[in-house]
């Protein structure tokens, strides 16, 4: 995985182009596409094909009915606000990385029962940060994290420089790139 996950946030299916090639222009190869629109799966598909060098996943997938809608749109990886176990299953019959949102001991034990290893930490600001995971990374040695919320240009090296990050995610890499000359 890149070290930049873009959460992607498509209201019409028109705008794929325009972020997808930006991303891309922008020296970012992933799009987390969110499936907080009507039209998400449809533009994970679009993406899909038409940015085939690109790592292209879902993201805010809640339940099992949005993971195989996602996956045969062709995501190459899933991400969610939290964890569901029915989403786990599928990810790991079709071998397709998982990242639940995971910020206690208790959520971070079921993801490793379910052979899970690197977590979103979502959201990073509202529930301690890079402290609460250096605390976590103590009894959890095993697990690297994927901060999203409140992650920014102001504290990405400060979370990027801990070897327990595999990953930064964030809507604000899509507006950079957006508006990169």
């Amino acid at each position: 995985m890149e070290k930049y996950v873009p959460v992607v946030v498509i209201k019409e299916l028109s705008e794929t182009d325009k972020i997808m090639t930006a991303l891309k222009n922008y020296g970012i190869n992933t799009a987390e596409i969110t499936f907080r629109t009507a039209c998400a799966a449809e533009a994970i598909a679009y993406a899909c094909k038409n940015y085939p060098d690109m790592n292209v996943g879902a993201g805010t997938v809640i339940n099992a009915e949005q993971c195989e809608s996602a996956l045969n749109a062709g995501a190459k990886f899933i991400v969610s606000p939290g964890l569901s176990v029915a989403v786990a299953k599928i990810c790991k019959e079709k071998n397709i990385p998982y990242y639940p949102g995971c910020v206690t001991p208790t959520e971070i034990m079921m993801a490793l029962e379910l052979g899970i290893t690197t977590v979103k930490f979502f959201p990073a600001n509202v529930y301690g940060g890079l402290k609460a995971m250096k605390a976590l990374a103590g009894p959890f040695p095993q697990i690297k994290f994927i901060p999203t919320g409140g992650v920014n240009r102001e504290n990405i090296d400060e979370f990027l420089a801990w070897d327990k990050i595999e990953a930064v995610g964030g809507s604000f890499f899509v507006d950079e790139a957006l508006n990169a000359k």
